[in-house]
């Protein structure tokens, strides 16, 4: 039956672009859509990265809750949701460390980091509802971000002055508030936003429940200078059900894991995370003269966090302070230009982590007290260079440090360092424009990424001093092609081989731990179809806009030796080896909207062995919105239903788990209506 959808989808995506009569559009054309990279803008056509870019519409497919859908409508990203609350998100298969969270990616929010002095990203703390842009940089950027293997990701937050509230509700008891104003103040641009979001999910022990609040003032002075301060405030608490096996999968997917003859169950440990933010970032770009400016952004946060878990009550209370400062040059020329970044990025953070025996939710005695200071950093120099607006050269390189310092309180007193080797990653870019809207590109790129605190000390309770970097370089091609005012194109094929390949494992406790796995060999093509509003001449379809996109993987172990197993040669733990997803936009008379999304996922090898593997999976979505017009307000009425093909399926499996318990059931076919009242501007 599903299989039976998709070929029909696949086939009504065709007959659109035959059928419709299409019109000029008034926005700029795709291949000319401008990229950030981090106050490094330049045209999509003409880039030499391999970027992803996730808009208004990518975004507005996103529940209330999550940032989920609109990152996985990009090829080559992926982001899982074990449970509500739980995200995984990775670029290019990295998700392979993760039990949680984010590793080997690198996130900014606006100017500031968001990923700590080790590398995790408490991604999850935001509402994804003050995003108004996403750029997803796929591969190694040592050159303007330092060391990370799998990627990094640019959110930029909303910048449209408006004065709206809102409120949603639905399946599991959902319910979500948010009040935002956002406007201009003579050289102010002042945005505050806040929400309150509770549901009770699919599961059993699966209840969430986020406090967010944001504040930002965007000052300009002078002719281009400007001052950015930020504050973020966020307190989380998510159940977490715990990983099933496949019977019990299959007796009652809505069952937090049971008890053993060993060990309690989730629910009686009341299992979940208690994170409380705080974020605070001060930015200011100063512009010396037309060719010369400067940036400087200055943060700090601190982190309350607790973990009650079967074994074990973790809390954990963290400081970071990071500073990024970087002196630019620019140049523009008849036909050519030219741009210099010489900077530095670093940070330091301290850790205070005490594990107690849980009682039923509450921590008893002590097992393991430690404490862990991290300092990292990079400096970098980035070049680019355009000759006759048709060749673009981009080369760059960074030196990268990392460090680890501990101190072991309780049962032993013993403390340790650890620095990681320098390494020095380059990586050099090359795009030429064949015509207009028509450009090849290649890239070659080193990437290094060092073990984050979670994986020295896991919840394990162990300092694990043999855990080394992950490293490799990665080589890649591709087209971009804008297909008259209808289509535009990409394709891109990649070559990653990774040394030191950090593993999670787990323990007969459901604890993790991690371990070097030899090596990787991630071969890749990624491809997107997307297309103008095509305009129709009927009185009841307006518009019609599709995207398609997807990508096909050969990810395998490569020098791969565990005890007496050989695991060489086998596929990549926890990674699909195609994903396709799809996003057809329809417009009806009245302004009536309709959205119809659909990811597909192939099977997925849930352990270094691949004798377990996962079914393929197809889950479609669809949303309805309309306008109400209200004499003080413009509102719009939106439904959603996610899951229309009440598919069996899990958002993410616990990989490499011991006991078979590999599988979160994500829930069946459920429904949200939300209500969004923007205050209209008075003439």
């Amino acid at each position: 039956m599903c299989l039976h959808i998709k070929a029909f989808h696949l086939v009504f995506l065709l007959a659109s672009v035959v059928v419709f009569c299409q019109q000029q559009d008034s926005a700029s054309l795709i291949s000319e859509v401008q990229i950030d990279a981090f106050k490094k803008q330049g045209k999509l056509i003409t880039s030499t990265k391999s970027v992803s870019l996730s808009g208004s519409n990518f975004l507005g497919q996103n529940a209330p809750d999550r940032l989920l859908e609109s990152v996985n409508l990009l090829p080559g990203s992926k982001m899982e949701e074990r449970s509500p609350g739980s995200y995984r998100f990775s670029v290019r298969g990295s998700t392979l460390r993760s039990p949680f969270g984010v590793r080997n990616v690198k996130v900014y929010l606006d100017d500031f980091a968001l990923t700590d002095a080790s590398g995790n990203t408490y991604l999850n703390s935001l509402d994804p509802e003050i995003i108004g842009s996403v750029e997803i940089f796929k591969g190694p950027e040592s050159g303007d971000f330092g060391a990370q293997t799998g990627g990094t990701a640019l959110l930029k937050t909303k910048n449209t002055a408006e004065k709206k509230f809102g409120i949603s509700g639905g399946s599991f008891n959902h319910f979500k508030g948010k009040i935002h104003a956002a406007e201009h103040l003579r050289n102010h641009f002042l945005q505050i936003y806040t929400s309150y979001e509770t549901t009770n999910s699919y599961r059993e022990q699966a209840a969430v429940q986020r406090k967010f609040a944001f504040i930002k003032d965007s000052y300009h002075y002078g002719e281009n200078n400007q001052l950015h301060a930020l504050l973020l405030l966020s307190d989380l608490h998510y159940e977490t059900p715990g990983g099933l096996t496949l019977p019990q999968m299959q007796e009652n997917p809505r069952q937090a894991r049971p008890k053993t003859a060993a060990l309690p169950g989730a629910a009686e440990q009341q299992a979940g995370i208690y994170n409380k933010m705080i974020f605070a970032g001060l930015s200011n770009l100063f512009s010396f003269n037309e060719n010369f400016s400067h940036f400087i952004a200055v943060q700090g946060n601190y982190n309350d966090f607790r973990n009650p878990f079967i074994t074990n009550y973790e809390k954990r209370f963290e400081n970071n302070f990071a500073v990024r400062t970087h002196l630019n040059f620019a140049k523009n020329l008849q036909n050519s230009a030219y741009e210099t970044r010489l900077g530095f990025e670093g940070a330091v953070a301290k850790g205070i982590i005490r594990n107690f025996d849980n009682n039923f939710g509450t921590p008893t005695d002590p097992q393991n007290f430690d404490d862990i200071s991290t300092e990292s950093g990079i400096i970098f120099l980035s070049q680019k260079a355009e000759f006759n607006r048709k060749l673009t050269i981009d080369l760059a390189a960074s030196l990268n440090y990392m460090t680890y310092r501990w101190e072991s309180i309780y049962p032993n007193a013993e403390s340790g360092h650890k620095k990681f080797e320098n390494s020095f990653l380059p990586n050099l870019g090359v795009s030429y424009l064949l015509g207009k809207g028509f450009s090849l590109r290649a890239k070659i790129a080193k990437g290094n990424s060092a073990p984050t605190t979670e994986e020295i000390r896991s919840s394990a309770q162990e300092i694990n001093i043999n855990l080394s970097p992950e490293s490799g370089w990665n080589k890649e091609i591709g087209i971009r092609k804008q297909w008259g005012n209808l289509l535009f194109t990409e394709l891109s094929f990649f070559d990653f081989r990774l040394k030191d390949a950090i593993v999670r494992k787990e323990n007969e406790n459901g604890q993790e731990y991690f371990v070097n796995a030899g090596g990787t060999s991630q071969k890749g093509f990624e491809f997107v179809v997307e297309s103008r509003k095509l305009y129709i001449n009927s009185p009841m379809l307006k518009n019609i806009k599709f995207y398609f996109a997807g990508n096909f993987y050969d990810f395998s172990f490569r020098n791969y030796l565990k005890n007496n197993d050989d695991f060489s040669g086998n596929k990549l733990t926890g990674v699909p080896s195609t994903s396709v997803q799809s996003l057809i936009n329809f417009e009806l008379f009245n302004d009536f909207k309709i959205d119809l999304s659909h990811f597909y996922t192939s099977e997925i090898p849930l352990n270094d062995a691949n004798s377990v593997v996962a079914k393929p999976s197809l889950v479609g979505n669809i949303s309805l919105s309309y306008p109400l017009k209200l004499s003080v307000f413009k509102t719009d009425l939106k439904l959603s239903v996610q899951n229309i093909y009440d598919t069996a399926y899990s958002l993410g499996y616990d990989i490499n788990a011991f006991g078979n318990r590999y599988y979160n059931p994500a829930a069946g076919r459920n429904y949200m209506l939300s209500l969004n009242f923007n205050l209209k501007k008075q003439p």
